[in-house]
Parts: structure tokens; sequence; C-alpha cells
């Protein structure tokens, strides 16, 4: 057929079956159209509103706006955000090593990497920043701090430094070049086990590499058996990166992940081009809501080959893929290009954007679908993976999610670390800990205000403006007053509880993130049961071959 009828050929089927017309010349006129009117509103206002604009903010305002029509993923990165995303694709930047948030309303830093500057030179958890090179710092400029951290690897910094107890120090610190670390934990665990337990937190370049370099390490110390890893609050990052890692668990040659664009043109399929370093070692992956994008990608390639097991809870469901295209004046774009596809053949996107939206219409599947592992198990699409053993963690507790919030864990953590060395931790019993943490509490005037009691206040309002008589106002304060009276009690029934967040908190200030991860594997239900499944050969091959 020649190639002009064939043009002709395919919006003439587009009116039959679906009503709608358009063509390749529509998109542009539509197009160029739009952007002379969009110009031309521009203009105007900048010129003739009633109070003078920043001529950048409006436009960024209009991007923004333009954008938010379509998915959150797709967003227009302005030239102070580059660095982030210079981060995402490299794994690298100049700085010195720190994560800063916000606490108390105080810029304090929550996290030190091991080797750089900053813990070299004696910065610790906890520490509050006052000022970045005499620039006064809090939290209305939190998001600009970033920017005065980072720099090119060689250049000095310095910070001013408020400490608990302590007067404020002055720390002249040189940026060097930072190289995030993907895989923030891996070793055998328990330590006289062959079970490998490996925390994959990003989706750097680099990340298949760490985990190519730690299992080969660790292959030399003694055999691995099984392998753990968590996936778990694994946001995702670059889709390379994600092919890497499954090619250190799946066979050679093996289907990774299918990436379809708007057209079949743009179709790419990854496969595994290597030998997998993990060798026929039983793998089981934990996975949860926080595990996405890149993490799901994994996921899904391990699932579907019957590689491994998938425990844990529903992950996010994200299966769009972006690509970031570079434009002028050091902005990029970072937009959804395409969607991805699991070996099975199946999208686990979860929310369909174009739902009630006049601008696209998507194509998305159904948490119906049904597909096919290599075993010949049932899977499904949309909505996520879904974990082939669903184990949910032990429940939240509210009294611990509260001193957590309000800060009193971490501020505890800062003083008794401050005055105590690791020996001496290590040597404070619970009941010592606890009870010095109660009397913190106290001097603090810590005032817990469980969920009960929140729900009586608002009951208390609600009655008293509808006027109910004072019998029954008498009776909501009466029990208010109980409830009051069981908050000590609430503290000390989850004692345990507390102790583990407050020894954990400690422990990254003593050992960094490697005391933590271990403190709070002890008491991780998942996990637990993830080492009762590798060690049960049966359950094991139950699990994988006839779930």
């Amino acid at each position: 057929m020649d190639a002009k009828w064939k043009y002709l050929f395919i919006p003439l089927v587009l009116i039959l079956c679906s009503g709608f017309f358009r063509t390749d010349g529509d998109i542009y006129f539509q197009v160029s159209r739009s952007i002379d009117v969009f110009g031309k509103v521009y203009k105007e206002v900048s010129f003739n509103y009633v109070d003078y604009l920043n001529p950048e903010e409006f436009m960024i305002s209009g991007i923004n706006g333009m954008l938010s029509s379509l998915d959150p993923y797709t967003v227009f990165i302005d030239e102070k955000r580059k660095s982030d995303i210079d981060l995402l694709t490299s794994g690298k930047y100049g700085g010195i090593g720190i994560s800063i948030g916000l606490r108390n309303d105080k810029i304090t830093i929550v996290d030190i990497m091991d080797g750089y500057s900053a813990q070299r030179q004696g910065i610790r958890i906890g520490d509050v920043i006052t000022k970045i090179n005499n620039v006064e710092i809090n939290k209305d400029n939190f998001e600009d701090i970033s920017s005065l951290v980072k720099g090119e690897p060689g250049t000095e910094v310095q910070l001013t430094i408020g400490r608990e107890g302590d007067e404020e120090y002055v720390f002249n610190l040189i940026r060097e070049e930072i190289k995030i670390k993907n895989l923030t934990y891996g070793s055998f665990v328990p330590e006289n086990s062959n079970n490998v337990f490996l925390k994959l937190t990003g989706f750097t370049r680099t990340a298949g590499d760490e985990i190519q370099k730690t299992l080969t390490d660790l292959k030399l110390q003694k055999g691995v058996s099984s392998i753990i890893l968590d996936l778990r609050g694994n946001p995702g990052g670059l889709l390379d990166a994600a092919v890497d890692v499954c090619e250190k668990f799946l066979k050679k040659n093996q289907l990774v992940v299918t990436v379809r664009g708007r057209d079949s043109s743009s179709t790419k399929a990854y496969y595994s081009t290597e030998e997998p370093v993990a060798g026929d070692s039983k793998l089981v992956v934990l996975v949860d809501s926080g595990s996405a994008s890149a993490s799901e990608i994994v996921a899904a390639a391990i699932q579907d080959h019957d590689r491994g097991i998938i425990l844990g809870t529903d992950t996010f469901g994200k299966g769009l893929v972006q690509t970031v295209i570079p434009l002028s004046y050091n902005t990029s774009l970072k937009i959804t290009t395409a969607k991805y596809y699991t070996p099975s053949g199946r999208c686990i996107q979860k929310i369909d954007y174009s739902r009630n939206n006049k601008v696209f219409v998507s194509s998305k599947g159904t948490t119906s679908q049904v597909f096919k592992t290599d075993h010949d198990r049932q899977v499904f699409g949309a909505g996520g993976i879904k974990p082939d053993t669903f184990v949910v963690n032990d429940s939240e507790i509210n009294v611990v999610n509260d001193l957590s919030s309000k800060g009193m864990i971490f501020k505890y953590a800062n003083i008794f670390t401050n005055s105590h060395s690791k020996d001496d931790f290590y040597k404070t019993g619970n009941d010592f800990l606890f009870n010095n943490f109660l009397e913190f509490l106290k001097k603090e005037n810590y005032k817990y205000k469980s969920a009960i009691e929140k729900q009586l206040t608002e009951l208390l309002s609600e009655a008293k403006k509808e006027k109910y008589n004072k019998t029954f106002l008498s009776d909501i304060n009466s029990l208010e007053e109980k409830i009051k009276g069981t908050r000590d009690f609430e503290i000390k029934n989850h004692k345990q509880e507390i102790l583990n967040s407050l020894r954990s908190e400690m422990l990254t200030r003593y050992e960094g993130s490697n005391g933590r991860i271990r403190e709070l594997l002890n008491n991780d239900r998942q996990f637990k049961i993830a080492l009762e499944v590798v060690n049960n050969n049966d359950l094991y091959n139950h699990l994988l071959y006839n779930h």
C-alpha cells in the first residue's frame, strides 16, 4: 500500500472505532495555536497585571499548572533542582556527607555518611545547623540549604552547629565527591548462618555493582545458601539499574522487562546478559507499599520467572517510565514516556491518571487480569505486585509513633550518646534506660494523647455545639479523666517497643546505619518469617511451585 494512503487509512479506522478524529496536521496546528495563545496570555498578564509580577516564577507556575493535568511524575525541573537529577543519574555529588531534616522547627542533621568530611571532623547526628557560610539558617529557607551545602569537590563550606547541652561549634569542611550507596547493608544474618541479608535503598547506576561486589566478597568467606533481598521502602530509580540488579539473580538471557511507549516503534525489551552472581541460592524478596518503580521491576521479574519468593505486603503500583529531557537555561523536563510490562506481560500500574481527565486517555489493566509465571502460577495485572506470601509487620504502636513524631526519642538519643560512650551504652540495662527515659519525658513535659482521647475531645466539642444536657457532657468529661489516668500505663505497657526504638536510634549514633539495621532486624517480623521460609525446604518449594 502506498505510504500516503496508509496514513490516510489509519485516521479513518479511528473514526469508525472510536468516533475520535485526529491527524498529525491537526496536532501540529493545535500545538502551534496553543503556544501562541499561551504566550500572549503570559505577556499581557506580565505587563498589565495590577501588581508587579516575578516573570520567571509566573512562568514556572504556568508550566506546573499545565503538567499537573498529567501524572505526578511528569515535572519541570528548574535550575535549583538540577542537582537532584544529576544525583539520580550519576549517583554522586559534591558535598560533606550529611542528611538534614526539620526537627521541632530546627534544621537538624539526621544522618551522617561514613568516611566523609562531616564524620571525620566530628559532626554528629542531632546537631542543629544555625549558619552556613554566615547565612542564617531556619525553617523558612530550608529549601535553599541543599544548594548552600553542595558544591564543587575541593571547595570549602563553613557550618555553625548547635549541640545539645553545649555552646555553638564552627566547622570548616571540604566538599568531596559523595557516592551514594544503594546497598546500605550486606552481610550474613544471623552471623553464624549461610543466609545473606541485602538492604537495597535506591537504584542509581551503581546498584548492581554494589550487589555484585558484596555477594562476591561474602562468598569468599563461606557458602551462600540463601539471600533475603530487602526492597521495603525503596522508591526506585533508574530502569537500567533495575535491569542490572535483576541480572545478579536471574539466569542469562531471561527477559527482565519490556518498555512500551505511545507507538509500537518505541517498544524495547531488556534481557539479562550475564551469569548471576547469586547462582541458585534460595531467594526471598521483602516488599511493602513503599516498594515502587524499579523495586517493582525487580520483584516482578523474580516472581514471573519463579526465581524466588516475594514476601510482605502489596507494592506501590507504579508502572510508568520517565525520561529526562534537557531544556534551555539549565532546566529539564522529566516526562512519562512509556509503561513497563513484566516478563509475564502484566502492567502493574495502580492509578489511572487519565480518569475524568479531558487532556488524555490511557489504557490500564485491571486486577482481574490473570497472567502466568514460568511455573504456571497465577499473577495479576494492575494494583502493584502482590506477594507470594502476605506477611504484615507488627502493628505500629500509637504511643511509639507519638514519641517519634514529637522528637522525644531523637532528642533523648542525642543527650545520651553525647554523654555516654558506646561501652557505656552496652553496659546500660534496659530497666535503667527506660526509667531514665521516663524522667526525661517529665522534664520535657511530654503529654501523650491517645486516639481515643482525641475522639472524646471532638465528641465533647460537638456535644456542646448541639447543646446536649449537662449529664451527658459530665459523662464524657468523666470518661476523659479516666483515660488520662491510663497515660503512664500505656507508655509502660509498651516498654519493649519503646526500648527497641531507643536502642536503634542510639546505635545509629555509635555504629551508623549498619548498627541501626542490625538492631531493627531483631524485632522484624517479616524478616524472621523470611528466615523461616529459606530454612524450610518443603515450605520454600511449596510456595515457589505449588502456590
